[in-house]
């Protein structure tokens, strides 16, 4: 039942404000890890952990969540999923082992996954279906802002503050929205709880889910760092991924009750849309990895500076989304959003591999607002067009997979940056030595160049001498992972182009408006 007035204005802020808490989480540890195992005496491989615990958490209860709403009553698993959240989040501030920390992490993504998918649902069914494009586009602003302003956020309080913060900063939200959920989302109707006794617990495609999306998740979180099939368990773990979703997705297809209903996938819109989904999620959560690790590695910019180097995209996007959200609840078609999208970030990746050594923030200005105006015009179409003639019994699931495939996409862009930037390293190294010769006036002159300055500060003309080729090898180094990292913003560019044509699978018809009031009256 779609509601009016201050209820419904409390119901986007609290499921806005909630799905933003969990993406900023997605994101906000990358920037703390040297402190955190600093402060807990692990070392950096180690401490990631941190990072890998919660993506896996979060991507293994995303898909389930709809089942989980039907078990326990939307209202309720919302409502705890957002306790354990906080909870979590407080025990992960106050942890005094990396063990610890790990756990609660895992425990808190189990939480924070929740609040994605289910936050969606409630705050479609806030409004009535002929302007859920518009609630497409508020949603969108929390997906675009959570990943952004988890580099921000973390990098201010990292360099002002102490690691715990950025877990302890959840907890007067959470508690906030634990009380508005509680005051103002609707409970569940009655038929909704007829239908709660009737649902049956599959074990089985449980056990298959955690064993298929989880070792899934682990090998594109951990493979480059493990030198991918060089490692046993990566090769264990990418057989256990292969057997538990194929055993998953046929146990869904063959049950009387599935757990997730896989067969909302007949639907072509959903396919398209998930598809271009996975590469928006690749997009979006590549570029917010790369930028951050190439301005501080390479460029010298400290946290809270490659932090306020992603603001002007997360700006444009929120301003962007609105409007877009309104022309598509105005009838019109999603297919000229999707196709600026791609072509945005096509060119947002083209502009950001143009950097130099040199490049301050204000070069970045334009690659990033390409990357705001891109994200915004696939994510509004995109949520909406999701759930696009789906029955008001699989927009759960549709839902939930849509959200699950953004962040598989997301894991799966990180992974592939990291792969992709470390092989293009080596070939851009090989080149740059395979160019430098001792009978180079150029390289003489830099060779002199650094002897002199290590002759300055003391050192002897046999220790500068040595010193001069080890500053020329830490310049080639810099060089080669610059052009690597640049690389990689222009395979992002490149996946989008790849995809274009399926922009023109999405059904753009528009239903009337005593269709969509039927379907509203049937989804309740």
């Amino acid at each position: 039942m779609a509601l009016k007035g201050i209820a419904r204005v409390i119901i986007v802020l609290t499921t806005i404000s909630a799905a933003i808490m969990e993406l900023i989480d997605t994101s906000i540890v990358n920037v703390a890890l040297a402190d955190i195992s600093g402060n807990l005496g692990a070392t950096i491989e180690d401490t990631s952990w941190v990072i890998t615990a919660y993506a896996i958490a979060n991507v293994i209860i995303i898909p389930l969540t709809g089942f989980f709403a039907r078990l326990f009553g939307r209202k309720k698993y919302y409502l705890g999923s957002i306790v354990l959240f906080t909870v979590a989040s407080y025990m992960c501030g106050n942890a005094d082992s990396l063990l610890m920390l790990i756990i609660w992490r895992f425990i808190q993504g189990i939480g924070g996954g929740a609040l994605l998918s289910t936050s969606q649902g409630i705050l479609f069914d806030a409004f009535e279906p002929e302007k859920r494009p518009m609630a497409a586009g508020m949603f969108g602003m929390g997906i675009v802002l959570g990943p952004t302003i988890g580099p921000t956020l973390g990098g201010i309080i990292v360099d002002n503050y102490s690691w715990p913060l950025i877990f302890d900063i959840n907890i007067p939200f959470g508690i906030v929205a634990a009380l508005l959920a509680y005051r103002f989302v609707p409970d569940d109707t009655q038929e909704q709880l007829d239908n709660r006794k009737n649902v049956t617990i599959d074990y089985l495609g449980i056990l298959f889910l955690v064993m298929g999306i989880g070792s899934l998740q682990y090998v594109l979180e951990k493979g480059q760092s493990e030198d991918w099939f060089e490692d046993r368990t990566i090769v264990i773990l990418t057989i256990l991924a292969v057997v538990g979703l194929v055993s998953f997705v046929y146990r869904q297809l063959t049950i009387k009750e599935p757990l997730i209903n896989l067969r909302v996938w007949k639907s072509q819109n959903l396919v398209a849309s998930n598809v271009l989904t996975f590469v928006l999620g690749f997009g979006l959560f590549g570029s917010v990895f790369i930028f951050p690790v190439l301005v501080q590695r390479i460029l010298g910019y400290t946290p809270t500076d490659a932090g306020f180097g992603l603001v002007p995209g997360a700006l444009i996007a929120i301003v962007c989304m609105p409007i877009i959200g309104r022309t598509l609840q105005a009838g019109l078609s999603p297919v000229y959003y999707v196709v600026i999208g791609c072509i945005a970030f096509m060119f947002h990746g083209y502009t950001s591999s143009l950097a130099d050594p040199d490049a301050g923030l204000a070069f970045f200005t334009l690659p990033q607002i390409l990357r705001g105006v891109g994200t915004a015009c696939l994510t509004v179409p995109l949520i909406n067009q999701a759930v696009v003639g789906l029955k008001p019994q699989e927009m759960s699931s549709g839902i939930a997979l849509t959200n699950m495939i953004r962040q598989l996409g997301g894991a799966f862009g990180i992974a592939v940056m990291n792969t992709y930037v470390n092989h293009r390293y080596v070939v851009h190294r090989t080149d740059l030595v395979s160019n430098l010769q001792t009978s180079d006036p150029l390289m003489a002159e830099r060779l002199a160049s650094y002897t002199a300055g290590a002759i300055s500060r003391g050192a002897d003309p046999s220790t500068a001498t040595a010193l001069s080729y080890k500053f020329l090898d830490l310049a080639v180094t810099k060089q080669g992972f610059l052009l690597a990292y640049l690389d990689g913003f222009k395979l992002i560019g490149l996946f989008f182009l790849l995809v274009l044509p399926l922009v023109f699978f999405l059904k753009t018809k528009k239903m009337d408006k005593q269709t969509m009031q039927k379907i509203s009256e049937e989804s309740h």
